[in-house]
């Protein structure tokens, strides 16, 4: 008996934790605010200033393939399905920010290496069945 007291008081313990949780409004959740959302975001110039990397995907079967080093500080967001980014910044000792965005479906973008025209690029891809080749040596 002892047993099931503990069951029933933990269960409903976490249900009033779980009630209390943030509630997401997913009617309202959309590509358009996902987007303006993140936009927001890339603005702030507290993240400017950070060197964390941060790759947002949104869609099906989305693919980054990011090899880089302690000094590079990469953005990446991917809105569609099937999207590819290949990033190799891995051999380069020099310190790099970029932000890569693709929206569409079906896009590729390959870039290798960096160098000071390279730094502090924004490339936005937009459309479907693209391919972006870019080599910094």
């Amino acid at each position: 008996m002892k047993t099931f007291e503990k069951i029933f008081i933990t269960l409903v313990l976490l249900s009033t934790m779980l009630a209390k949780s943030q509630q997401v409004d997913w009617n309202r959740i959309n590509s358009e605010t996902a987007i303006n959302i993140i936009n927001a975001q890339n603005t702030d110039p507290s993240l400017q200033t950070s060197s964390v990397s941060q790759v947002v995907q949104i869609g099906d079967l989305n693919n980054a393939d990011l090899r880089i080093n302690s000094k590079t500080n990469i953005m990446v967001q991917q809105f569609g399905d099937q999207n590819s980014i290949y990033f190799n910044n891995a051999f380069s000792s020099k310190e790099a920010k970029t932000a890569i965005t693709t929206q569409g479906d079906n896009n590729i973008v390959d870039i290798t290496g960096t160098n000071s025209i390279s730094d502090k690029m924004h490339l936005n891809v937009q459309g479907d069945n693209m391919a972006v080749f870019m080599r910094n040596y």
